[in-house]
Protein backbone atom coordinates (compact mmCIF):
# COMPACT_ATOMS: atom_id res chain seq x y z
CA UNK A 1 0.00 0.00 0.00
CA UNK A 2 2.09 3.60 -1.16
CA UNK A 3 1.89 6.25 1.45
CA UNK A 4 -0.19 8.94 0.50
CA UNK A 5 1.92 11.89 1.56
CA UNK A 6 5.00 10.40 -0.49
CA UNK A 7 4.77 11.36 -4.51
CA UNK A 8 4.76 7.54 -6.17
CA UNK A 9 8.53 8.23 -7.52
CA UNK A 10 9.51 8.79 -3.80
CA UNK A 11 8.15 5.30 -2.79
CA UNK A 12 9.13 3.38 -5.82
CA UNK A 13 13.05 4.40 -5.18
CA UNK A 14 12.26 3.76 -0.80
CA UNK A 15 10.98 0.44 -2.17
CA UNK A 16 14.39 -0.47 -4.46
CA UNK A 17 16.63 1.27 -1.93
CA UNK A 18 14.97 -1.37 0.56
CA UNK A 19 15.12 -4.14 -1.69
CA UNK A 20 18.92 -3.44 -2.27
CA UNK A 21 19.60 -3.63 1.04
CA UNK A 22 18.05 -6.58 1.80
CA UNK A 23 19.46 -8.41 -1.04
CA UNK A 24 22.87 -7.38 0.51
CA UNK A 25 21.87 -9.81 3.96
CA UNK A 26 19.72 -12.30 2.02
CA UNK A 27 22.22 -15.27 2.12
CA UNK A 28 19.35 -18.03 1.57
CA UNK A 29 18.35 -16.58 -1.33
CA UNK A 30 21.64 -16.12 -2.65
CA UNK A 31 22.56 -19.69 -1.60
CA UNK A 32 19.22 -20.78 -3.79
CA UNK A 33 20.33 -18.76 -7.22
CA UNK A 34 17.43 -16.83 -6.85
CA UNK A 35 16.93 -13.34 -8.66
CA UNK A 36 14.96 -9.77 -7.55
CA UNK A 37 13.08 -9.37 -11.03
CA UNK A 38 11.13 -5.91 -10.18
CA UNK A 39 10.21 -4.12 -6.61
CA UNK A 40 7.60 -1.41 -6.09
CA UNK A 41 5.54 -0.22 -3.27
CA UNK A 42 3.79 -3.38 -1.71
CA UNK A 43 4.90 -6.14 -4.46
CA UNK A 44 7.97 -7.37 -5.55
CA UNK A 45 8.67 -10.30 -8.19
CA UNK A 46 11.77 -13.27 -7.45
CA UNK A 47 12.94 -16.03 -9.83
CA UNK A 48 14.25 -18.62 -9.47
CA UNK A 49 15.86 -21.71 -11.63
CA UNK A 50 15.00 -25.05 -10.19
CA UNK A 51 18.22 -26.97 -9.78
CA UNK A 52 18.62 -31.05 -10.10
CA UNK A 53 19.35 -30.68 -6.09
CA UNK A 54 16.36 -28.90 -5.20
CA UNK A 55 14.06 -32.13 -6.43
CA UNK A 56 12.89 -34.37 -3.83
CA UNK A 57 12.67 -38.35 -3.80
CA UNK A 58 9.67 -38.01 -6.80
CA UNK A 59 11.83 -35.76 -8.99
CA UNK A 60 10.08 -33.30 -8.82
CA UNK A 61 10.91 -29.44 -7.22
CA UNK A 62 11.21 -29.89 -3.21
CA UNK A 63 7.58 -27.96 -2.09
CA UNK A 64 10.11 -26.38 0.40
CA UNK A 65 12.30 -24.95 -2.17
CA UNK A 66 8.93 -23.67 -3.75
CA UNK A 67 7.68 -21.93 -0.26
CA UNK A 68 11.31 -20.50 -0.23
CA UNK A 69 10.35 -18.36 -3.44
CA UNK A 70 6.80 -17.63 -2.17
CA UNK A 71 8.10 -16.47 1.06
CA UNK A 72 10.79 -14.59 -0.52
CA UNK A 73 9.01 -12.90 -2.63
CA UNK A 74 6.39 -11.67 0.55
CA UNK A 75 9.42 -10.35 2.40
CA UNK A 76 10.23 -8.18 -0.25
CA UNK A 77 6.72 -7.14 -0.93
CA UNK A 78 6.12 -6.30 2.84
CA UNK A 79 9.61 -4.76 3.46
CA UNK A 80 8.92 -2.24 0.63
CA UNK A 81 8.22 0.75 2.88
CA UNK A 82 11.21 0.20 4.79
CA UNK A 83 10.01 -1.18 8.01
CA UNK A 84 11.12 -4.64 9.29
CA UNK A 85 8.49 -6.75 8.68
CA UNK A 86 8.41 -10.52 9.28
CA UNK A 87 5.64 -13.23 8.82
CA UNK A 88 2.66 -13.83 11.36
CA UNK A 89 1.44 -17.03 9.14
CA UNK A 90 0.90 -18.11 5.92
CA UNK A 91 -0.43 -20.95 3.82
CA UNK A 92 0.20 -22.79 0.36
CA UNK A 93 -1.60 -24.82 -1.99
CA UNK A 94 0.65 -26.58 -4.38
CA UNK A 95 -1.17 -26.28 -7.87
CA UNK A 96 1.71 -28.46 -10.24
CA UNK A 97 4.67 -29.79 -10.36
CA UNK A 98 7.63 -28.11 -11.18
CA UNK A 99 11.05 -29.66 -12.29
CA UNK A 100 14.56 -28.96 -12.57
CA UNK A 101 15.55 -26.90 -15.11
CA UNK A 102 12.48 -24.79 -14.77
CA UNK A 103 12.46 -21.32 -14.35
CA UNK A 104 9.73 -20.14 -11.09
CA UNK A 105 8.52 -16.72 -10.49
CA UNK A 106 6.91 -15.43 -7.71
CA UNK A 107 5.13 -12.13 -7.43
CA UNK A 108 3.53 -10.78 -4.87
CA UNK A 109 1.04 -8.14 -4.43
CA UNK A 110 -0.09 -6.33 -1.41
CA UNK A 111 -3.84 -7.25 -0.27
CA UNK A 112 -3.92 -4.92 2.65
CA UNK A 113 -1.41 -3.20 4.90
CA UNK A 114 -3.20 -1.71 8.37
CA UNK A 115 -1.59 -0.67 11.10
CA UNK A 116 1.20 -3.12 11.81
CA UNK A 117 -0.40 -6.32 9.61
CA UNK A 118 -0.78 -7.17 6.19
CA UNK A 119 -2.26 -9.54 3.75
CA UNK A 120 -0.28 -10.40 0.88
CA UNK A 121 -0.85 -13.11 -2.06
CA UNK A 122 2.23 -14.28 -3.72
CA UNK A 123 0.88 -16.58 -7.46
CA UNK A 124 4.19 -19.31 -8.51
CA UNK A 125 4.51 -19.69 -11.91
CA UNK A 126 6.67 -21.76 -14.35
CA UNK A 127 7.44 -21.79 -17.85
CA UNK A 128 4.78 -21.09 -20.11
CA UNK A 129 2.76 -18.98 -17.51
CA UNK A 130 1.63 -22.55 -15.69
CA UNK A 131 0.76 -22.03 -12.29
CA UNK A 132 2.69 -23.77 -9.65
CA UNK A 133 1.42 -22.45 -6.45
CA UNK A 134 -0.27 -20.17 -4.42
CA UNK A 135 0.74 -18.32 -1.09
CA UNK A 136 -0.69 -16.21 1.06
CA UNK A 137 1.19 -14.56 3.60
CA UNK A 138 0.39 -12.57 6.52
CA UNK A 139 2.88 -9.51 7.93
CA UNK A 140 4.03 -7.98 11.08
CA UNK A 141 5.53 -4.79 11.32
CA UNK A 142 8.06 -4.94 14.19
CA UNK A 143 9.69 -1.44 14.05
CA UNK A 144 12.67 -0.01 12.84
CA UNK A 145 13.83 0.27 8.87
CA UNK A 146 15.03 -2.13 6.62
CA UNK A 147 17.76 0.49 5.38
CA UNK A 148 20.29 1.13 7.84
CA UNK A 149 20.75 4.69 8.85
CA UNK A 150 17.82 5.85 7.98
CA UNK A 151 14.53 6.46 10.04
CA UNK A 152 12.49 3.49 8.73
CA UNK A 153 9.76 6.35 7.45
Amino acid sequence: MTDTRQPAGDAQALAEAAAAALWERDHAAHALGMQVAQVGPGRATLQMMVRPDMANGHGICHGGMIFTLADTAFAYACNSGNQVTVASACQIDFIAPARAGERLQAEAVERTATGRTGVYDVAVTGDGGKTIALFRGKSHRIGGPVIPGSDGS
